[in-house]
């Protein structure tokens, strides 16, 4: 049976490129959801890029075409067409069910009448908002979330280092002593580039990882960063990846307290003389709502509250050390040369970030959209670490499956260039592990 997508404007903020995504089906977008896309054309966030270009491309492809007619979208795709909901059979309601003035429920009505006027094809709304799906199959509506981009296996997110156990001795052994052996099957399935591994059997183990190229074992060694020392093996997989030249792109995940930032930090400080900048970033998610125009001060007043987090890692790092002490003084330097900078996501877009350290926090409030722009930002020598938890998402349009962090981590796993590791043992205090384990 053919089918008819229904597109809610939250898909359409989430991947502005998504009318491209449904192969020969059938695309409606209802009026309403143009008058919301007007309300998000103004502004610097990526969902007011999404709702620009998406405008861009309507307006283009309606040139030579009705917009309420339906309008061939190319080669392999299907039609697209503007349906005006305000004009339905006054039969066909959902206000009356949910109540009057919400755009919600006009683009409801826009199903309920397709559905009603095409019996021979399927009607489908897809919608990021969950609630929105919720009230749609209530009225026995087909409804689905937006699928491209979308994790289809967790397992795959939540898998991080590995242990083997029961290992030959001499194979822990000759790694040790020569601190680097060709792979040999020891991995079997489990092997994947740049993946972390201890090896272990009854009386010793080692640390490893692989590296494709060579199609070796390296031992992974305890190592410290500006005076943070490695507090479990996880961590010391993790500073490994984060001072590993050939590895650009790393992505810590973990939950609260697992020292994901401070490792990351860490670990720039100590290489700053490789790279002309340290830049620190994480998105914005206003708390009720309140978006940052509500706060007074210029951009960066605006901003300071959101960065906090990320100041205060800073402030811990430069606290283990003497005010005096060779490390303090470099860091006051830096941030006085502007080598290391705080800024919002939304300032990112349209600069070319060359040689430079740049860790994104709360990477799972991020869509796979905006990871990509991010990543595409990088020039020559530009080193590039999210840190996030995929069970912490701030926003309501995104999940376990549909966030950036889950994104990155599914599509990228196995590439050389790229490396995961999964800090699991809380190491910001024993309160904070116990609330992470019981609550």
């Amino acid at each position: 049976m053919a089918k008819t997508f229904v597109l809610d404007t939250s898909v359409l903020l989430f991947d502005y490129d998504c009318i491209t995504s449904f192969k020969e089906n059938n695309i409606v977008i209802p009026i309403t959801v143009l008058e919301e896309l007007d309300n998000f054309k103004i502004g610097n966030d990526a969902k007011n890029f999404c709702a620009r270009e998406v405008i861009r491309f309507l307006d283009k492809i309606s040139e030579l075409n009705k917009p309420d007619m339906w309008i061939p979208l190319g080669n392999g795709l299907g039609k697209l067409k503007i349906f005006n909901e305000y004009l339905c059979d006054k039969e066909i309601d959902a206000e009356k069910v949910f109540g009057y003035g919400k755009n919600d429920h006009k683009i409801l009505n826009a199903v309920l009448s397709l559905r009603k006027s095409n019996k021979k094809e399927k009607v489908i709304l897809v919608t990021k908002d969950i609630n929105l799906r919720v009230k749609g199959k209530a009225l026995g509506i087909d409804t689905q979330d937006y699928l491209t981009g979308l994790v289809k296996d967790i397992s795959n997110i939540s898998e991080g280092q590995i242990e083997l156990s029961n290992l030959d001795a001499g194979i822990i052994s000759e790694v040790s002593q020569k601190s680097s052996i060709k792979e040999n099957n020891i991995l079997g399935q489990h092997k994947i580039a740049n993946g972390y591994y201890t090896l272990n059997n009854c009386t010793s183990s080692v640390n490893v990882r692989y590296d494709k190229d060579s199609n070796t074992l390296n031992m992974v060694n305890s190592k410290y960063a500006f005076g943070i020392n490695p507090k479990n093996t996880e961590q010391i997989f993790a500073f490994d990846a984060l001072m590993n030249d050939d590895i650009k792109l790393v992505a810590l995940q973990g939950v609260a307290g697992t020292g994901k930032t401070l490792l990351a930090l860490a670990a720039a400080l100590e290489q700053n003389k490789k790279y002309d900048q340290i830049i620190l970033s994480r998105p914005i998610v206003p708390l009720s709502n309140r978006d940052i125009g509500f706060l007074p001060g210029d951009a960066d007043d605006k901003i300071a509250p959101y960065m906090m987090p990320l100041w205060d890692n800073l402030k811990f790092i430069k606290s283990i050390h003497k005010d005096t002490s060779r490390k303090s003084v470099s860091i006051d330097q830096m941030q006085k040369d502007k080598k290391i900078e705080v800024n919002a996501l939304t300032f990112i877009r349209g600069r070319s970030l060359a040689n430079v350290f740049f860790i994104i926090d709360e990477a799972q409030n991020l869509t796979p959209h905006e990871i990509k722009t991010i990543i595409t930002r990088a020039g020559e020598g530009t080193k590039i670490v999210f840190t996030g938890d995929v069970h912490q998402i701030d926003s309501p349009y995104l999940d376990e499956k549909s966030n950036g962090l889950s994104y990155i981590i599914d599509r990228l796993k196995g590439q050389t260039l790229f490396a995961h590791i999964r800090l699991e043992k809380g190491e910001r205090s024993a309160l904070s592990d116990m609330a992470n384990k019981l609550l």
